[in-house]
C-alpha cells in the first residue's frame, strides 16, 4: 500500500508535462502535475509516487499531517507550510 503525503506547491514549470517544486515532510521535491494541472502556487496537493493526485484545502493538509505525525510516520517538526 502506498501513502500519499500532503505538499505545498512552491513553483510551477508549465509545459507538455507540467512539473512543480513542492515542500513536503520538511523537504523540497519535484513532482508531476499531470493529474492536477489546475493547481497554482500556494495550493496543497496529495503526492504519491512523484505525482500530485488531488488538491487539498489547507485544513485537510494540516489534518493529514497531524495524523501522520501522531502515528510516527513523519517527524513532529516537519510540515508542508
Amino acid at each position: 500500500m502506498c501513502l500519499g503525503v500532503p505538499a505545498k506547491i512552491q513553483r510551477i514549470e508549465p509545459g507538455l508535462m507540467p512539473m512543480a517544486t513542492v515542500t513536503m515532510a520538511g523537504q523540497e521535491r519535484r513532482i508531476c502535475l499531470a493529474y492536477t494541472p489546475e493547481v497554482a502556487v500556494g495550493d496543497f496537493v496529495l503526492v504519491q509516487n512523484g505525482f500530485s493526485h488531488s488538491t487539498l484545502s489547507p485544513e485537510e493538509a494540516a489534518e493529514a499531517l497531524h495524523t501522520m505525525q501522531s502515528h510516527g510516520l513523519i517527524e513532529k517538526d516537519e510540515s508542508c507550510a
